[in-house]
């Protein structure tokens, strides 16, 4: 078992006002995962990773710019996935770590990073376990800016599009399997 707080305060600590946002972001997004989770027994899946991804998945936001959420970092908010990937490994979590670096979006390929000249390394980070997509899929829900409200399907696929109508396909069928 991860010690999720413990985690957080490593990186956290020195900005509650981040810390927070992070906090109650991650906390909604475990909680709708997990409601998903109970309302599907019959997929199998391991609550308690989902738990812990849930509440790590954002790891790497403050390594970004988004001066908005508190975040005071230097690389660009979209690599917020890939960073956290990169200190969850470090923490021994590759599990975790896929979930972090693969729930932009609704995931994303190298052909639509490479096409929009998106600021991430060149290849797919798309979720691939239930578990991953169920994170990715929860996500979608919710925002850090305004933290407390859950957002309608139609606000999340509208959300999507931008990156492609794969991506929003691919919500979709999320939103049968977990809905």
């Amino acid at each position: 078992m991860t010690d999720v707080n413990q985690l957080i305060a490593k990186y956290y600590d020195d900005n509650p006002a981040l810390k927070e946002i992070l906090l109650v972001h991650s906390r909604l997004v475990r909680d709708k995962a997990l409601a998903c989770l109970h309302k599907h027994p019959e997929l199998n899946l391991d609550a308690q990773f989902v738990e812990e991804a849930a509440m790590l998945h954002d790891i790497g936001i403050f390594l970004t710019d988004a001066p908005a959420i508190h975040c005071h970092g230097v690389q660009h908010y979209l690599c917020h996935g890939v960073l956290g990937a990169d200190l969850l490994r470090k923490e021994g979590l590759p599990r975790h770590a896929r979930v972090a670096e693969r729930h932009t979006g609704a995931g994303l390929t190298c052909a639509q990073i490479v096409a929009r000249n998106l600021p991430l390394p060149a290849r797919d980070f798309l979720p691939e376990t239930l578990e991953e997509q169920l994170v990715c899929y929860a996500d979608k829900f919710f925002s850090k800016t305004k933290l407390t409200l859950e957002k309608p399907l139609e606000r999340v696929l509208a959300s999507l599009e931008p990156f492609g109508h794969e991506g929003v396909e691919r919500f979709l069928s999320w939103h049968k399997l977990f809905g």
